[in-house]
C-alpha cells in the first residue's frame, strides 16, 4: 500500500497533513468565467436553454487542414476544464483529427448557474447539442476522470454517434456509495469554501502525482486558486459542490456491460484517486481507487474492451506522461 493514503486526516475532506515545500505563488484572480485567462485555442460559446434558464456552453472546435473525417470529443475531469487538453490537441489535429473541446456547465469558461440539477444525463444531452450545432454526427468520446462518467453515460445515451470510447483514469469504477456515508450538498459546499491555494495544491501533490511535484502542474493549481480570490467563489463552490453529489449517487458502472462500442481504458496504475476516503476507517479506504486493479476489473467489465496500462504513472497520464498516453491513443484512433 502507497504511504501516502496513510496521511489522509478523517475530520476533513480533501486536507493533508504533510507541508508544502513550495511557496504560494502571487495568484492571479480570476473572473467567475475566466475571462481573464486564455485557453490555448479560440473559444466560441453556444447558448443553452435548460431547467427555465438561459446559460452558455464554451468549447474549442479545432479543424485542421489535413482533416481525414474524423472526429474526437474530450471530457475534462472534475478540477479541470478544456485548457488542460492543449497536448492531446496538438497531436490529434496534426495527425488529421478535429477536435471538440466543451467546458460543461460549470467549469472552465461555462456559465456558472446559481441553480442546476447535475445530471450526466443533462451534461450528455448538453453536449449532444453542441455536436447539433457543429453538424457532427460521428466521433470517438475520451473522457478523463469525471469526463470517464460522462463519456460513458454519453454513449450509452448515444450509442449511434459514439464511434469509439477512451477512458482516462476514469472515476466511478467503483460505487463509493457501498462504502462512504453519504453527506449532503451542504457538506460539500462547506469543504468547497474552506479551499485555498496550499489545500489545493496539496491534495493534487498527493493524490495526483503521489508527491512527484512539477512546475508545468502549477498551471492547474492556480487555476483553481485563483477563483478562491474571487468576491463570487461561493457561486463556484456552490457548483462544485452539487457536481460532487452528481458523482457520488449517479454511477455508471453498473452499465459497462451495455456499452457495445470499442473501448479502450488508459490506466495509470499508481492513481488512487477515490471519493470519501477521510470518511471510512482506515481499513476501509485501504480498499478504495485501486487503479492496478479498477482498471483490469473494467476491462472485464466492457465487452469491447482493451486495456493500457502505464506503471508508475497517476491520475493524470495525458499531463504526467504523455508519450505513454498519447501512442496508444493514436494507435486506437487510426483503426
Amino acid at each position: 500500500m502507497l504511504h501516502y493514503l496513510k496521511t489522509y486526516p478523517i475530520a476533513l475532506f480533501l486536507i493533508f497533513l504533510n507541508p508544502l515545500s513550495a511557496q504560494q505563488p502571487d495568484l492571479k484572480w480570476l473572473d467567475i468565467e475566466l475571462s481573464n485567462y486564455s485557453y490555448p485555442y479560440p473559444v466560441k460559446f453556444i447558448k443553452l436553454d435548460v431547467q427555465q434558464q438561459k446559460l452558455s456552453m464554451a468549447y474549442m472546435d479545432v479543424k485542421p487542414d489535413n482533416y481525414n473525417g474524423r472526429n474526437i470529443l474530450l471530457f475534462h475531469g472534475k478540477n479541470f476544464n478544456g485548457a488542460y487538453w492543449q497536448t492531446t490537441i496538438e497531436a490529434l489535429t496534426r495527425e488529421g483529427y478535429r477536435v471538440i473541446v466543451p467546458d460543461q456547465v460549470g467549469f472552465g469558461k461555462s456559465s456558472k448557474p446559481a441553480h442546476f440539477h447535475y445530471t450526466f444525463q443533462q451534461l450528455a444531452l448538453n453536449t449532444k447539442f453542441l455536436l447539433d450545432t457543429l453538424n457532427v454526427t460521428k466521433t470517438t468520446v475520451l473522457g478523463h476522470s469525471m469526463g470517464g462518467m460522462l463519456a460513458t453515460r454519453f454513449a450509452l445515451m448515444f450509442p449511434g454517434i459514439t464511434k469509439k470510447l477512451v477512458l482516462e483514469n476514469p472515476i466511478g469504477l467503483e460505487d463509493w456509495k457501498l462504502k462512504v456515508p453519504y453527506k449532503p450538498v451542504q457538506w460539500w459546499y462547506k469543504n468547497e469554501l474552506e479551499k485555498d491555494y496550499e489545500k489545493i495544491r496539496s491534495y493534487q501533490e498527493s493524490s495526483y502525482y503521489d508527491g512527484k511535484w512539477k512546475p508545468k502542474y502549477d498551471e492547474w493549481v492556480n487555476l483553481l486558486a485563483g477563483w478562491t480570490l474571487n468576491s463570487d467563489y461561493n457561486r463556484i463552490a456552490w457548483n462544485a459542490a452539487l457536481t460532487y453529489d452528481m458523482i457520488f449517487t449517479q454511477p455508471v458502472l453498473y452499465e459497462f456491460d451495455q456499452l457495445q462500442m470499442p473501448t479502450l481504458l488508459i490506466i495509470g496504475t499508481r492513481d488512487r484517486t477515490a471519493l470519501g476516503k477521510p470518511l471510512v476507517s482506515q481499513e476501509v479506504r485501504e480498499t478504495m481507487g485501486l487503479y492496478d486493479q479498477l482498471g483490469k476489473k473494467t476491462q472485464k467489465a466492457i465487452p469491447n474492451a482493451r486495456l493500457v496500462e502505464i506503471e508508475n504513472v497517476g491520475h493524470l497520464p495525458h499531463i504526467e506522461s504523455f508519450p505513454e498516453f498519447i501512442s496508444p491513443l493514436l494507435k486506437f484512433m487510426a483503426e
